[in-house]
């Protein structure tokens, strides 16, 4: 899609997600004239993210049907977790109602 004309019809296409096209489609046509362009390139950017996001996930899916590592840095969730639950362990109260 990078260097062509984004339109209704593209942007449906790059959400891939039927729920997703579903909302944009009721967004878009929902919206009030003056409000059509922000209500497009909000749904712009979320197609541009999404196509970043498939295109990302199948560069993995390759990598690892190559039997190789996906490249990229990669966070670990257990260890964000870990720190997130020693916070809390060093002040219990907040966070309580």
């Amino acid at each position: 899609m990078s260097g062509e004309q984004w339109t209704i019809e593209t942007i449906r296409e790059a959400l891939g997600a039927p729920s997703l096209t579903q909302r944009f489609l009721s967004e878009i046509n929902r919206a009030p004239a003056h409000e059509l362009l922000t209500v497009f390139a909000k749904w712009q950017r979320i197609a541009k993210n999404m196509q970043v996001a498939f295109a990302e996930a199948d560069e993995i899916t390759e990598a690892e049907a190559r039997g190789e590592e996906p490249s990229g840095v990669w966070i670990d969730g257990g260890e964000r977790v870990e720190r997130i639950r020693q916070a809390a362990d060093r002040n219990p109260t907040r966070g309580a109602a």
